[in-house]
């Protein structure tokens, strides 16, 4: 049995339909995991594993009958705690909201609960969703399966940590600022991050916010891409009073053939640092799609001014997620921006502004974006993919004693800003384009890297195909020591 904690969400709903496995016992294999490896991992926070075990032995029932629920039929879940789960609690990590417990479900929770999933879990996130390490003061650490005294990326933390480790078959998380791309490449697994708009975020709202922030997208989080495609297929398209009229059509991926593809390649950036271990495993992707025939070239770029177009994203990001951060982070904001040197562009100097700027501002801003997602979509007329790093290392160790504005990480042998590494989550997230992460294989110290796979406007599907096409010429997911 052992074997199947670490098959595809995919091929386990096939032995599924097969009856080679039943639903239930599947689930309980998952269970066990979870009581040996989740203590050390910290990953699942809350479970329902009485309420799965019932849905488990109707999926059962189901099948015996002939009926079978969807692409996912039978195969077990876990799903980060920002959603919605009907009798679970949602609290982003926040004390505050430590009593909240929806009684309706998550639009896209509801959709793959349709598509069959047993869900039977959440997992673990940062306070509001904003770090790439997973702590709380509610909820405590989560570590990275890989070394346990490393952060398993955030926001989605949780999520990746118990994908990595065989803990669960599928799960979902968002993204607003990598928090899905950063776990997938801490862990070694795939998440992506969908072309804004086109997955619906009811229910993936900080209580008392219903409007979707700017930004924020959820998606879905795997060990392949088959199951990336499936989930997104599943979870995506209009829903409330958009459902009325519009309908979603994704296009198929541009190509079937890693050879077919023209490939741009960006390892690294002078707005962010990026260490040779990460650097050296983007090489070495562009270096087997050439080999497979591909189009390579390190050269090709949108043209836009990639450091502004940085300052653009910190600027539209903090103006967003300002409206969910308490009074207290405003009036302390408003009481410092006066006395802030004219000439500091550090990030919390601009994150501070951010926060406090007109609408004027705002909308000055997002014009400028406006033009630079034109430019990405001229750009993508000439190339199919654009391959860039995730973030500036492999996973970090845990830091909780400084403040995030001032933390720093070792990149090839120096320290950097620990903030600066957003330039990377912006390349596809401010201008609404997908990003898909794919393992590129290990550091050689042996920890993941992950290659971000960015695409043209509603072409999810091209990303994630070259993800698949990807794991044929240099390997997928591989699992962590130590959880077989």
């Amino acid at each position: 049995m052992s074997e199947l904690a670490y098959l595809p969400a995919y091929e386990l709903a096939r032995r599924i339909q097969k009856k080679d496995v039943g639903c239930l016992e599947i689930l309980d294999h998952f269970l066990d995991r979870v009581e040996r490896f989740n203590p050390s991992l910290n990953a699942i926070i809350e479970m329902n594993a009485e309420g799965a075990r019932e849905r488990a032995k109707a999926a059962d029932a189901a099948l015996a009958s002939g009926d079978a629920w969807g692409p996912f039929h039978g195969v077990p879940m876990t799903i980060k705690e920002a959603f919605g789960v009907s009798g679970m609690h949602m609290t982003w990590g926040d004390p505050t909201l430590a009593n909240h417990i929806p009684d309706t479900n998550a639009v896209v929770v509801d959709r793959l609960m349709d598509a069959g999933v047993t869900l039977f879990g959440t997992t673990n996130v940062p306070l509001w969703l904003m770090d790439w390490q997973t702590y709380n003061t509610m909820y405590g650490t989560t570590n990275n399966p890989w070394d346990l005294s490393r952060a398993p990326g955030g926001s989605s933390g949780g999520s990746a940590a118990a994908l990595a480790a065989g803990l669960s078959a599928l799960d979902a998380g968002s993204d607003i600022g990598s928090s899905i791309r950063n776990p997938g490449h801490y862990c070694g697994i795939y998440g992506h991050k969908p072309t804004f708009g086109i997955l619906p975020t009811t229910g993936h709202d900080f209580p008392g916010y219903p409007k979707p922030l700017d930004i924020l997208v959820v998606g879905p989080l795997a060990r392949s891409a088959e199951d990336l495609a499936i989930a997104l297929d599943v979870m995506a398209g209009a829903d409330g009073m958009d459902a009325k009229a519009w309908k979603l059509e994704l296009p198929g991926p541009r190509h079937s053939k890693l050879s077919d593809f023209r490939i741009a390649v960006m390892r690294d950036s002078p707005v962010c640092a990026v260490d040779s271990d990460v650097t050296d495993r983007i090489q070495a992707v562009a270096d087997a799609c050439a080999k497979a025939g591909a189009t390579v070239s390190d050269a090709a770029r949108p043209a836009i001014d990639m450091a502004a177009a940085h300052a653009n994203y910190i600027q539209l990001l903090r103006g967003a997620s300002a409206g969910i951060l308490p009074q207290s982070f405003i009036d302390n904001a408003a009481e410092e921006v006066p006395t802030l040197d004219a000439g500091d562009d550090s990030f919390r100097a601009r994150a501070l502004r951010a926060a406090l700027q007109s609408h004027r501002d705002w909308s000055i801003a997002d014009q400028q974006r406006t033009r630079d997602r034109s430019a990405w979509e001229s750009f993508f007329q000439d190339w199919d993919v654009l391959l860039c790093p995730v973030a500036a290392s492999a996973a970090i160790p845990h830091q909780q004693d400084v403040e995030r504005f001032f933390r720093t990480i070792t990149v090839n042998g120096r320290q950097e800003n620990y903030n600066d590494q957003l330039f990377w989550a912006g390349i596809s997230c401010n201008v609404y384009l997908p990003g898909t992460s794919a393992p590129a294989g290990l550091t050689p110290s042996g920890l993941p890297v992950g290659v971000q796979i960015v695409g043209a406007h509603l072409e999810d599907h091209t990303t994630i195909e070259f993800a698949r096409l990807l794991a044929d010429e240099i390997g997928g997911f591989v699992p962590p020591p130590g959880y077989g």
